[in-house]
Order: C-alpha cells, then sequence, then structure tokens
C-alpha cells in the first residue's frame, strides 16, 4: 500500500498556510508527509515540491487543498497532473474539488477518467475566457480609439521654434541631429515629427528624410 502525501503552497511568505495544512491533516494526511513551499508560483523550481516529486511512488496518493496548488495556469497544472497520474502512477485528490480524486477503487477506472474529463473541461473554460478577455479589450480598445481616445504616451509637444527649424532642415541648412539639439529632443523625435506632417510631402527637401542624421 502506498503513502499519501500532501502539498502546500502559498505565494508569498506574508500568507498563512494554515488553513490548507488544516484540511490536509483533516483529510488525514500526517504531519511528517506535508510538504510546503513558501515561494510564488513563478515556476517548478521549489525546493519542498522537488523534493516531493522525487519520493513519490507508484501506489502513492498525493493530497492538495485546491488544483491551483499545483501551478499558476491550467496548462503547466495540467503538465503536473500528467506527470503525477501518468508518468508516476501516483493519484492526486484536490479538497475543494471531490470529482478530482484519481484514487482507484478496485479494477473501477471510472474516478480517474471523470478526474482527467473534469481537468480538461476546466482548462477549456479557462482558455476560453482568456480568449474572450482578449477580444474584449480589442473591442474595447478599437471603441475607444473611434471616440477620439489616445493610448500610450502623450506625445511631445513642439516647441514653437519648431516650423522655423523644419525649415532649415527641409533646405539642407540643418542636419536632423543639429534640429534636435535644438529643439531640445532627440533627432528620431524631430524626425517622427516631420513624417506626421500632411503636407511634408509636397514640401523641398522631404526626400531627405533617410538621409544621414549628422550629414
Amino acid at each position: 500500500m502506498g503513502k499519501t502525501y500532501g502539498y502546500v503552497r502559498i505565494s508569498s511568505k506574508d500568507q498563512k498556510e494554515d488553513r490548507q495544512v488544516i484540511a490536509l491533516k483533516e483529510f488525514g494526511v500526517d504531519a511528517e508527509c506535508i510538504f510546503m513551499d513558501k515561494l510564488s508560483g513563478k515556476d517548478f523550481n521549489r525546493p519542498s515540491y522537488k523534493k516531493l516529486m522525487d519520493m513519490l511512488k507508484e501506489g502513492d496518493t498525493l493530497i492538495i487543498k485546491s488544483i491551483d496548488r499545483l501551478g499558476r495556469n491550467y496548462e503547466e497544472i495540467i503538465d503536473q497532473w500528467r506527470r503525477i497520474t501518468k508518468e508516476k502512477d501516483v493519484a492526486i485528490v484536490v479538497i475543494d474539488m471531490p470529482l478530482l480524486d484519481t484514487r482507484k477503487k478496485g479494477q473501477d477506472l471510472t474516478g480517474v477518467f471523470i478526474a482527467d474529463l473534469v481537468l480538461q473541461i476546466l482548462s477549456y473554460v479557462a482558455q476560453t475566457e482568456r480568449e474572450m478577455n482578449h477580444q474584449r479589450q480589442k473591442e474595447g480598445i478599437a471603441a475607444a480609439k473611434a471616440k477620439g481616445i489616445r493610448f500610450g504616451r502623450p506625445r511631445k509637444e513642439r516647441p514653437e521654434q519648431y516650423e522655423r527649424v523644419k525649415k532649415e532642415w527641409l533646405y539642407s541648412h540643418l542636419s536632423a541631429r543639429k534640429a534636435g539639439e535644438l529643439l531640445g529632443v532627440h533627432h528620431n523625435t524631430f524626425l517622427t515629427w516631420i513624417r506626421s506632417d500632411e503636407e511634408c510631402p509636397d514640401k523641398p527637401g522631404v526626400q531627405q528624410l533617410d538621409r544621414t542624421v549628422s550629414g
């Protein structure tokens, strides 16, 4: 008969692990078999988790309070789920979701099948929700732009002497770098202003946009 382990992860050292630990103990997990990481879920290079993965053997059971203890998102969760249940042949029980219980009861594999199915459905729902949020965000931005709302950094105001300096540059009296210095901006900003001027294509010297900056 395999051993039963528990895993607890809290996202920062400020959080309390009591709720998860109490739930695991009430489920029947011995205190010495509970592994805990007080780290972020950025990756799975967590010392206690790695130690637990090394100890898990075929026939063991892993108890967790909630499914998100295995990862930050469902891609990570499914990857760890597959690793534990398929590669190691270890059962998983998620206390907060009774359907996620892969313990074999005799030759009945219904629990394993249902748990895998539920996890796939949860993953699909999460992915669909992410895509819907992304689509709603795009639609919201498009609607805002249609109303004239601008996003990103505010444009720099052009100095009063911009038109005079631009004219000097257009007639090759100034380099773009020198024009930028006179206006107090980077020469790339000056060239961006030039490109954005609707009247610019009709004026002499506009072809010089691609000329050497210091020329």
